[in-house]
């Protein structure tokens, strides 16, 4: 089999690069190691900065997110247990989408179903072949049999335990990381949110997140060591938790139910670089790991893809200035966004060996979020997003 682009991982970043370049007239085959089924299962966050709604609408796959999603003009924050609020569209001029990634990720499947994009489930042992030549290929196992497919180019969106990144010798990586030393114990419940925009809580207690995926299911977070497991967390304790968490004014609002998802996630932020070796490019989770704090992760994805399929496009048109400069313009903003996501973590939860010291710069932080205008102007930039 031969294409023109090899896409590693059917996740949101890889269907929203198939459908991009198909739409241009670029050739591609999606191999993903699960089932549909089991990718549209993932529970992940669902906060979309202005260029990803915009790049969405591009690639025909916006329609259902403008009717169902909810735009978000600001969010609040807690500072000594009192609220506050950022207005993102008086500071800036934007806002942002709450649409969950489940919902984005069956949009872009349906939107390649339209169009009669290749996609092979299932697919084992994939291996990476001759990626410094202009002539790569990927080889893997299928129902048991062996194939391979030809291409001019790999995409690697297959997340950070993914063959791609593996794919790059050490030596020709470099790779930044920071690993915090607590999680998020997440619950799914399909109760009505407990306010009209998320609530980011700062609490001797630890942090705390009150989010939402429509009128009717909620996601809440709080921070855990870790050390726990799902296990130790019944959803009446995590309710009181987060009860004890939030501010009184929001706490007296909320409704609680049974659990219908529970998971501990870790938080680490990882930069590799540089995102293309040879004809292969990395995106998305692939190359880089932000803290769900800034709500980046899906939005970087869908930058790397912006720059990634423009490139490849205007390849084909005779222009290689977009693939040979990719990986510069794709790193600048996740380092952007890494920054953005690292302060806000900082800012908002508590570690293990903090300082009185510590926690009066967390108060002045909050302090300055709250009564100073230039403050909140910047963090409604980094939150809606930087131009792709």
């Amino acid at each position: 089999m031969r294409t023109q682009v090899i896409i590693i991982g059917g996740g949101p970043s890889g269907l929203l690069l198939s459908q991009l370049l198909n739409r241009a007239g670029v050739a591609t085959v999606v191999l993903e190691r699960q089932s549909r089924d089991y990718v549209l299962q993932r529970i992940r966050a669902g906060v979309l900065e202005r260029g990803t709604v915009q790049l969405l609408h591009d690639a025909g796959a916006g329609a259902r997110m403008a009717a169902e999603g909810h735009p978000h003009h600001g969010c609040y924050l807690t500072q000594d247990q009192h609220l506050f609020r950022v207005d993102f569209t008086e500071r800036c001029g934007h806002a942002v989408m709450v649409y969950g990634q489940t919902e984005v990720t069956r949009d872009l499947y349906d939107a390649q179903d339209a169009i009669g994009a290749t996609h092979i489930h299932g697919v084992q042992n994939v291996t990476l072949h001759d990626l410094k030549t202009t002539a790569p290929s990927v080889t893997f196992e299928k129902d048991g049999m062996q194939h391979r497919i030809n291409a001019d180019f790999v995409a690697g969106c297959d997340g950070f335990h993914g063959v791609s990144r593996a794919s790059i010798p050490e030596g020709d990586r470099c790779e930044y990381e920071k690993v915090y030393p607590f999680g998020w114990l997440g619950v799914l419940s399909r109760t009505p949110p407990v306010m009209d925009e998320l609530v980011y809580a700062n609490h001797p207690r630890g942090f705390a997140l009150a989010s939402m995926r429509n009128e009717t299911l909620s996601r809440y977070y709080i921070q855990v060591p870790l050390t726990n497991r799902v296990e130790d967390w019944s959803d009446d304790a995590f309710w009181a938790e987060l009860r004890a968490r939030l501010p009184q004014e929001v706490a007296e609002r909320l409704i609680t139910g049974p659990s219908i998802e529970k998971s501990i996630a870790p938080l680490r932020s990882f930069v590799s670089e540089p995102m293309r070796w040879g004809q292969l490019f990395l995106c998305g989770d692939a190359a880089h790991i932000v803290p769900p704090t800034g709500a980046k992760g899906l939005n970087l994805a869908a930058s790397d893809v912006k720059y990634l399929s423009d490139g490849l496009i205007a390849h084909y048109a005779g222009d290689d200035s977009g693939i040979d400069g990719y990986s510069d313009r794709a790193l600048r903003r996740v380092w952007k966004a890494m920054r953005f996501s690292w302060s806000v973590t900082t800012m908002m939860h508590r570690f293990p060996d903090q300082s009185p010291y510590d926690q009066r710069m967390q108060q002045v932080e909050l302090d300055m979020l709250a009564t100073s205008t230039a403050a909140r102007q910047v963090f409604a930039e980094n939150y809606t997003g930087h131009d792709f």
